[in-house]
């Protein structure tokens, strides 16, 4: 039986929550992804991030099929924040062909990072 975190439609399985990123797995999980993929750079530690969280999931499960969503512990992930230059969290970059084409800072509200996830399908 499946969980909540994936499903499978004609041959095809889909993430429908945000999944866990290291700095071992970046490449592969965000910068080679053939879709765009929004990146969560967040800390257990952090109360914004505990309030964008539920949000995120609820999107990835919106844009499931069409966007991943990722999540970055900038904890245990030095590399990763440190060379996309994270000095605040959350911090949410979108990534499109390899690249990071937006950036949002802070609890950003729902209606903006839809915004912006359209933009990046668009």
């Amino acid at each position: 039986m499946l969980s909540k975190t994936w499903f499978i439609f004609k041959g095809w399985c889909f993430v429908t929550k945000p999944i866990d990123v290291s700095d071992s797995d970046f490449e592969t999980q965000v910068i080679e992804s053939e879709s765009p993929v929004l990146v969560d750079f967040w800390a257990e530690w952090c109360g914004p991030c505990k309030m964008v969280a539920p949000v995120l999931e609820e999107l990835a499960e919106e844009y499931s099929g069409q966007i991943k969503f990722t999540k970055v512990d900038v904890d245990t992930n030095h590399e990763t924040a440190i060379h996309y230059g994270i000095r605040s969290i959350p911090t949410l970059l979108v990534f499109k062909g390899g690249k990071p084409v937006d950036q949002l800072i802070g609890a950003v509200p729902r209606a903006e990072i839809k915004k912006r996830l359209d933009n990046a399908l668009g």
